[in-house]
């Protein structure tokens, strides 16, 4: 019997894992705005636009989903020769710990999908794009690509987006490769006909795709059961983990019993995405040590967790480790991030749903009145306010061995109790510079003893079209006064 790993120790050994991701890679463009009434031209909403994001979707979201849960990625794919494909090019090199190889296609236009929004809601997509078969040459480079990959990797991830690169051919290239270096592959399956799957160690279709594939009914437990059955009989597939939207998920691997696990999302925001975070917690929990069934839950999580988010989202491993700790998934009330890579996902997040990001900073050891005037002013001009806290180190350099009263746990502790904090994140250097450019806030707010020429990252917040705000100051309350009275009594 194969020893049952920790789900700790799995997450701790994503970070040292390398995983292959060939796959359709796109553009994935959201334009925010508000509709507020119809064109006098014809019978269309009129849609204000408002605030304009652009990140990798597609086998690039599962990059994406890689780089967050702290996996090493290569990725080989195809884009055109366009400037999208430039743009999908250059936002991987911003990915942590991953190396990209796109090759370029003469005569193709690279998939972009751009999705109007309107209050939480999408009122539009645009797709722009072509789906023809890439040509052989083109096949060739990527098996080559492929293959001078494969000794490094732990697993392989196929990510079909249906968009002209898994030609059947390179997909029996593909597998038969990854089997012959014994490196696990997953798919991801868009194909009607999983005969180009054959000999996939795991695929991770839905349950429409699922149906389409064996025409075989998948409304209850046992005929998904059945319908996953048949296609590792037909096709000689080891494992199918099925997605059932609100019916959760179902994984049955051969000679084990079937895995019915529940939805662990607590609300749906968005589902954008959402088969890009399975597949990828999968894979990097397999590459990682986990038993099928313990990927699976590890996936259900993750994918409970992105649904609560707005557009092609991403989980952490820290919102994962606190998800499966806790059984929270929504995360709505942690606030307290020591992980700079966990705060800017959150960020970023929030800014994918519109809201302004407010900045402040400072020790905040002894909490006083003086501290709650200018955090209540800071979240007076944000939606979402970021506290950055200087560590018990940072702290003694800049106010003495004496200092700090209450170590950095106890202080976001308390500060985590407030309402108008939203994120607290610690930072070590002796100024706040590196993770105000790191963050990139809306608004930067510092106390009015400070003008905005020598306020740290003003400069910089500025340069970025951001505001910088001067709060005023209780007269008579810092934390120097307080110990200073205490000592003189």
């Amino acid at each position: 019997m194969q020893q049952l790993p920790s789900l700790s120790h799995v997450l701790s050994n994503m970070s040292s894992t390398r995983i292959l991701c060939v796959g359709d890679v796109m553009l994935d463009h959201f334009s925010y705005g508000r509709i507020t009434r119809i064109s006098p031209e014809a019978p269309v909403p009129v849609f204000a636009s408002e605030k304009k994001t652009t990140v990798l979707g597609g086998a690039g979201n599962v990059v994406r989903n890689l780089a967050s849960l702290g996996v090493a990625c290569d990725f080989v794919g195809v884009v055109g020769d366009d400037g999208a494909g430039a743009q999908i090019t250059h936002l991987f090199k911003d990915l942590p710990s991953v190396t990209s190889q796109c090759v370029t296609e003469k005569g193709r236009r690279t998939t972009v999908k751009t999705r109007f929004v309107s209050q939480g809601q999408q009122v539009l997509r645009v797709d722009d794009e072509d789906t023809f078969a890439i040509s052989q040459d083109t096949s060739d480079m990527l098996l080559k690509e492929v293959g001078a990959r494969l000794p490094h990797v732990q697993a392989v991830i196929l990510s079909d987006y249906s968009k002209g690169l898994f030609t059947p051919s390179l997909l029996k290239g593909l597998i038969d490769l990854c089997n012959a270096h014994g490196v696990p592959v997953i798919v991801d399956p868009k194909a009607r006909d999983y005969a180009v799957y054959k000999g996939a160690t795991f695929i991770t279709p839905n349950a429409s795709e699922l149906h389409q594939a064996t025409s075989l009914p998948i409304g209850s437990d046992a005929e998904v059961e059945a319908a996953i059955g048949y296609v590792q009989r037909t096709w000689g597939i080891t494992g199918v983990l099925a997605t059932r939207g609100s019916r959760g998920m179902t994984l049955h691997v051969a000679g084990e019993n079937s895995l019915h696990l529940p939805t662990r999302a607590l609300e749906v925001y968005d589902v954008s995405g959402a088969g890009d975070t399975v597949i990828a917690t999968f894979a990097a929990s397999l590459a990682a040590g986990a038993l099928p069934f313990q990927a699976a839950h590890m996936a259900n999580t993750a994918a409970g967790i992105v649904v609560a988010k707005a557009g092609t989202a991403v989980t952490t491993q820290e919102e994962l480790a606190h998800a499966l700790h806790t059984g929270e998934h929504t995360l709505k009330h942690e606030k307290f991030v020591a992980n700079w890579q966990s705060a800017h996902a959150k960020v970023v997040q929030w800014h994918r749903e519109g809201f302004s990001i407010g900045f402040t900073n400072g020790c905040f050891d002894i909490l006083h009145p003086g501290h709650i005037s200018l955090l209540r002013q800071a979240k007076s001009h944000c939606d979402r306010l970021v506290l950055a806290l200087n560590s018990d180190a940072s702290v003694k350099r800049l106010k003495g061995s004496a200092r700090p009263i209450n170590d950095e746990t106890s202080r976001a502790q308390v500060l985590a109790a407030l309402e108008d904090v939203d994120l607290i994140v610690i930072f070590d250097q002796d100024t706040p510079l590196e993770i105000i450019t790191y963050l990139r806030p809306d608004v930067l707010v510092k106390g009015a003893d400070y003008t905005i020429e020598n306020v740290v990252g003003a400069k910089e917040v500025l340069s970025w079209g951001g505001e910088v705000v001067l709060a005023d100051l209780e007269i008579g309350h810092s934390t120097t006064n307080i110990i200073a009275r205490s000592d003189a009594a």
